[in-house]
C-alpha cells in the first residue's frame, strides 16, 4: 500500500493565478503528499487561459492527465467532480490533513466566508473549518473592496490562513518563475512540508 506523507486537498477556482496552483501541484507531488484536486468549472477555464492547458472535463480523464503531466504516483492526485458528496474531503469522518483554494476567487472567499457548501469545495472548506483544521485561501483580487476585506477577516477570526498571492522582491527575482515561488514557498512552508525553493530569510 501507497504511503504519503500527508493528504492535502488542492482547490483551483476561477480568480486569476494559475501559475500558482499548478507549481503548488507540482510541489505537492514532490513532497509525496497525497493530493485531493479539486477544479471549478471557472478555475478550469482560467488553466486554460493562463497557461494553454486544455484539461479534460471527465473526472477519471482529468485524473489521469494531471498525474501523467507530473509524474506522480498511481493514485497520488484523486480528481472529484464538483457535486461528489461521498468523496473523502465532503466529510469530517475522513477529512484530509489540510486544505488549500489557490487561487481563490472572490465568490468563493464569500461563500466560504458564510457557510454555504453549495458544491464540493465550498463543502470541503467548511469540513475544514468545523473540523479545525489547516485551511489556507490565497485571494487573487485587486483592488479588495469591503466585502472581500470582511470576508477575509471573518475568516481569520475562525483560524484560517489568508495568504494573498503577494510575491516579494528582496530575493532579487529575475523570473515570473521566481516570483511564483516566492508565492508557493510560503504556502508549503504554512502546510510545514519541507521545501527548497526559496531560500528562508536570514539563511
Amino acid at each position: 500500500m501507497q504511503r504519503f506523507n500527508q493528504r492535502i486537498c488542492l482547490a483551483i477556482t476561477g480568480a486569476s493565478g494559475a501559475p500558482y496552483a499548478l507549481r503548488l501541484l507540482e510541489c505537492l507531488v514532490a513532497a509525496n503528499c497525497e493530493v485531493y484536486l479539486l477544479l471549478s468549472d471557472a478555475g478550469q477555464k482560467v488553466l486554460e487561459i493562463e497557461e494553454g492547458l486544455k484539461v479534460p472535463v471527465d473526472i477519471s480523464e482529468k485524473q489521469a492527465f494531471f498525474t501523467q503531466k507530473y509524474q506522480a504516483k498511481p493514485n497520488q492526485i484523486k480528481c472529484f467532480a464538483k457535486d461528489d458528496w461521498f468523496s473523502p474531503v465532503a466529510s469530517g469522518s475522513h477529512a484530509p490533513d489540510a486544505m488549500v483554494v489557490c487561487p481563490c476567487s472572490g465568490g468563493t472567499l464569500a461563500a466560504i466566508a458564510n457557510g454555504m457548501s453549495n458544491n464540493l469545495i465550498e463543502r470541503a472548506a467548511d469540513v475544514m473549518i468545523k473540523e479545525q483544521k489547516k485551511l489556507i485561501i490565497v485571494p487573487r483580487e485587486l483592488p479588495l473592496s469591503p466585502i472581500h476585506l470582511e470576508n477575509m477577516l471573518k475568516l481569520a477570526k475562525m483560524n484560517v490562513s489568508i495568504m494573498p498571492a503577494s510575491p516579494g522582491f528582496y530575493h532579487n527575482p529575475k523570473t515570473i518563475n521566481d516570483l511564483v515561488d516566492f508565492v508557493v514557498a510560503r504556502i508549503l512552508d504554512h502546510l510545514k512540508l519541507d521545501q527548497t525553493i526559496m531560500p528562508k530569510w536570514g539563511v
